[in-house]
Order: structure tokens, then sequence, then C-alpha cells
């Protein structure tokens, strides 16, 4: 019997076909995220302490209790915000992961999710598996910036859900505190969720600050805010990363 793909029109990922034809030519690659330098060996060295001393089974479904905690420490130290390390935070096999089941979660047959491109290529396929349409909308060049406007043109009674990716990959733009408002403003407007790919929140320069939509309370109420210890610690094979997330209306 014959396979019918769900998603016939999405071939192989971008990434594996750049970063294929970068080691048939010996090219530098530049078309996926993954360094081309060494962990911190303090990072080996607790990762092999952890192996020893027995770490390897079974985690609980949303991580182990010791690291939900930990990162609730770290996002009040980060943002200043309390987190519920029981409720709040869920700990996935890496931040593509947590993409997938948020948009999982919220999305039906037929609703509607907005992108911002250019975007993270598992975006639109992981919207359009769940039987849902990704409605895009370009960033605007030079600068990448996210034109609010058409953004809420966009919206239909069958929108849902609103994916931001904040740094940008690969545009490199970021959010200012009035894009935060904007959004907001929409998301309150519509009654839509929000999708926060916050991933490379740490790569902020020339004085910048993230913008995290945890920092914004009428956001941090309808958002999932999702990260990655692979970015953070250029260690993107041990696929470990988390979704923030209060109870959502």
């Amino acid at each position: 019997m014959p396979i019918q793909s769900k998603l016939p029109a999405v071939g192989t990922t971008i990434f594996s076909v750049m970063s294929a034809l970068a080691a048939e030519h010996g090219a530098i690659n530049l078309s996926q995220g993954f360094p081309d330098y060494p962990c911190d060996p303090a990072l080996l060295e607790a990762l092999a302490a952890a192996a020893h001393a027995g770490h390897n089974q079974y985690a609980p479904m949303a991580g182990l209790p010791a690291l939900r905690a930990v990162i609730a420490a770290k996002l009040q130290l980060q943002h200043g915000i309390a987190v519920d390390a029981d409720s709040e935070i869920t700990v996935t096999a890496g931040a593509t992961q947590a993409l997938f089941t948020a948009i999982a979660c919220v999305l039906q047959a037929g609703d509607e999710a907005i992108l911002l491109d250019p975007s993270y290529d598992s975006y639109a396929p992981s919207i359009l598996a769940q039987g849902a349409k990704p409605v895009h909308i370009a960033l605007m060049a030079p600068d990448f910036k996210v034109d609010w406007e058409q953004v809420e043109h966009a919206v239909t009674p069958r929108t849902r859900l609103i994916l931001i990716n904040n740094p940008n990959n690969p545009a490199t733009s970021v959010f200012s505190a009035a894009d935060l408002d904007a959004l907001a403003a929409i998301a309150e407007r519509h009654d839509l969720l929000v999708l926060a790919d916050e991933v490379y929140e740490h790569l902020i320069y020339d004085g910048a600050t993230h913008q995290s939509v945890l920092t914004h309370p009428a956001l941090r109420a309808r958002s999932f805010a999702v990260y990655s210890f692979g970015k953070t610690f250029h260690a993107t094979g041990w696929k470990i990363g988390y979704c923030e997330s209060p109870r959502l209306p």
C-alpha cells in the first residue's frame, strides 16, 4: 500500500542540502547553526560526571525537577519574574520539539497561524501537519523590521497563533520594546496566542537588550517562550531545550 505524505510539498530541509554541499566542496558552512569550535571543558566534565553518577535513565515527562528549578531560577535572575517550575516549564528534546508541541497543542484543522518571514523552516510544516494554514508576512528590508499594520490586516476569524523569532534567524533583526507593545495590542484585540522562538536570546550586540515576551505582562499571559541549551552552550547535538508558558487562556 503506498504511503501518502501529509506534507507532499515539503522536501529535504535546506539545512541538510546546504550542509551536504559544504561538505562536498570543502566550503565554510554558514547555512546551519552549529559551531566549529569545542564545548567548554567544564561542560564536558559535568556531562561525564553526571553519566558516571548514573543519570542515564528516563526523566519525568516535563523534565527533571532539579533542572526545571534551575531554569526557573535562571529566568528569575535574568528577567526578574517568578516562574512555577512545576507547572510553567517543560524540558524538551531540543527547541524544535518544543515549537512543534506548542503548535500541535493549539492549532486545529482549519485554523491559521501568522509567520514572519524569513523564518525557521520547521514552522510552516508543523502548522500544515495540523491541517492548519500558515499565513506568511515578509519582514521589511533592509532592516527586516515588522510591519505590524500588515500583520493586523492578516488576522482573520480563523487566526489562532502568531509565531515570532527574536532574535531572528536568519535575518538577525531584534524586537524593540515598541514591537512587543504592538504585538501585545494585536494579540489582545483578537485574542491570539503567541509562540516566541527566543533560542538566540544571548546573541545580542551593540549594547542592545533582549526584549522577551516574558518581560511583557500582557504577552507573558498568552505566550509560549522557547529556548535552547544547545544554542546557548554551542552543544547542538545534545538537543536540550525548554518551553516556559503560564496557564494560557
